[in-house]
């Protein structure tokens, strides 16, 4: 039972108006930087827009819509009233308020620092406290996660944790982690020069707390996409999860291998031993691990529906899939881009390889097909998912999902392909002129061309998806049954302790990334000669 649907419908509703502003800067951003439009008069106008774009979609947009999923889990999974709704409600003021004051410095010219924060590029100090002020409200929902599970486990001792809330924890855990490294980027080294302290700054040693935070912050994103792919989709399409047991290792395995290996992005960094970034592009690979699993048992979990659905023969069950369901359409677009995404993430994992693509719009292609296709796809599935329960009314029309989705899986694959093949060709990114009348670029044109149209695509896709939202928002009321989530074939009576708790793993996640960035960190923070002045951005 859903008790309070207005604080996860406030949380939805600011995720998905951010996340609109968002897709049309990143249209703007495809269209201004392709051949079909001349150069911009000022390039700053593109570098804001690259600021604001990704700073909503990396930490405003997935926040809010994991914590919006986290406390609809919490209530519906536990079957108990949150507790701390007060605090919940100032954790959604921080973040939006903290959007807010890092958006208008980022609006009038005065951080244009990319979400990665760029040093030494130094913007408005506001800017960093809005970003500060977001992931603390992000904290308290974590606090807020465990307290609901402590209270639960209280009053049910020995019972296994509901799957959904396991993970949804694990998940809340990861980020309160993952985070400490940029909140540490932010507090130790850029803020003290924002406010006027310093001069100078450690632009490597800002990179490598900001790597802490850089690639674990990717499995945070994907956190509620995979709470869906195991307790929505099985569920949806008449089938149960194939084994809660392999789920719940999944999520701890992303719990402990998804922090020590964020160095694997500073490949080109001179500032970082040959040996550590071996060690997180080895660790980059245990990643594989958790998906390989999760991507066996849910097709297993699809099959189980299928062949209840009268599904016969080794492949012929695949036809006798609901496939006009839209939770089969997000789960088959999800995992298609995912495969695509994770073969990229494979290159950019291998020192070899990542040499040749680095700094190219490869890299653009391969993270927009990972967040902007396999998590943000199952992100509209989870929306359509608990909307008629938030707002007590049906969706408004299933046939308009379908072609939501469609258009949304063909947009971000004309956009994000053409992009992996001109990266290949040497293509940078973050740049806002391409003057593809040089010869070196010309055979680049089309390409780009087809992944700007791919951005349109995108716009209308997400203009359609608020559509849905709000037409089923003043829709006619309907009853429906009580949110449920799917059960797995054998439901576990009780599970081993290392399933049903975090202390082990959250100890190998900790010591894991002691040992990967401790010397590293404390190698440049005793030097003193490794500081650059600072380059400020706007005017002083």
């Amino acid at each position: 039972m859903l008790h309070n649907r207005r604080l996860i419908l406030a949380h939805f509703w600011l995720a998905f108006a951010s996340f609109g502003l968002a897709l049309l800067l990143g249209a703007w951003q495809m269209y201004v930087r392709s051949p079909l439009h001349s150069w911009l008069n000022n390039p700053e106008w593109y570098y804001r827009s690259v600021t604001a774009h990704g700073t909503v979609m990396g930490y405003v947009f997935p926040t809010l819509v994991a914590m919006a999923f986290g406390y609809a889990i919490s209530e519906t999974a536990l079957k108990q009233r949150l507790i701390g709704v007060r605090w919940a409600w100032a954790g959604f003021w921080l973040i939006a308020v903290g959007a807010i004051i890092a958006m208008v410095p980022v609006a009038l010219g005065l951080a244009s620092v990319l979400y990665t924060f760029y040093p030494p590029l130094i913007g408005s100090p506001f800017y960093y406290i809005g970003v500060v002020l977001v992931v603390v409200g992000s904290w308290i929902w974590v606090v807020l996660m465990s307290i609901n599970l402590r209270a639960w486990k209280k009053a049910n001792p020995d019972v296994p944790v509901p799957l959904a809330m396991f993970a949804n924890v694990a998940g809340s855990y990861l980020w309160a982690w993952t985070a400490v490294g940029a909140a540490l980027e932010l507090l130790l080294q850029i803020l003290p020069v924002a406010l006027g302290f310093k001069s100078t700054i450690d632009a490597g040693l800002a990179r490598v707390f900001f790597s802490w935070t850089l690639h674990a912050i990717v499995y945070f994103w994907l956190m509620p996409t995979y709470i869906a792919y195991y307790t929505i989709v099985p569920r949806s399409i008449g089938g149960r999860v194939y084994s809660d047991t392999m789920a719940r290792i999944s999520f701890i395995l992303f719990l402990v291998v998804a922090m020590p290996i964020g160095i694997h992005h500073a490949f080109a960094d001179p500032e970082v031993g040959a040996g550590f970034k071996f060690v997180h592009s080895a660790f980059t690979a245990l990643v594989a691990l958790p998906t390989l699993l999760t991507v066996f048992t849910i097709c297993a979990s699809v099959e189980i529906a299928a062949r209840a659905r009268g599904g016969r023969g080794m492949f012929g069950w695949v036809t006798a899939l609901p496939w006009r369901n839209p939770m089969m359409l997000a789960l088959a677009f999800s995992f298609i881009m995912l495969g695509f995404g994770g073969a990229g993430g494979l290159i950019n994992m291998s020192y070899q390889l990542d040499a040749s693509i680095h700094n190219t719009q490869w890299i653009t292609g391969h993270f927009h097909l990972i967040f902007g296709g396999a998590i943000v796809i199952m992100y509209f599935a989870i929306a359509y998912d608990l909307w008629p329960h938030l707002t007590g009314r049906p969706i408004a029309s299933l046939s308009l999902v379908r072609t939501q989705l469609w258009l949304w899986f063909i947009g971000m694959i004309v956009t994000t392909f053409p992009w992996h093949y001109v990266g290949i060709l040497g293509m940078p990114r973050r740049m806002a002129y391409y003057d593809y009348t040089d010869p070196a670029l010309a055979n680049e044109a089309m390409s780009v061309v087809f992944s700007a149209i791919g951005g349109f695509i995108l716009v209308i896709s997400g203009l359609l998806f608020i559509l849905v939202l709000v037409r089923t928002q003043f829709g006619t009321p309907e009853k429906c049954e009580d949110y449920r989530f799917a059960l797995a074939v054998h439901p576990p009576t009780k599970v081993p302790l290392a399933l049903n708790s975090y202390a082990l793993w959250i100890t190998l996640m900790i010591g894991l990334t002691i040992t990967n960035y401790g010397y590293p960190i404390l190698q440049l923070a005793v030097r003193n000669d490794t500081s650059v002045p600072a380059v400020y951005v706007g005017e002083r």
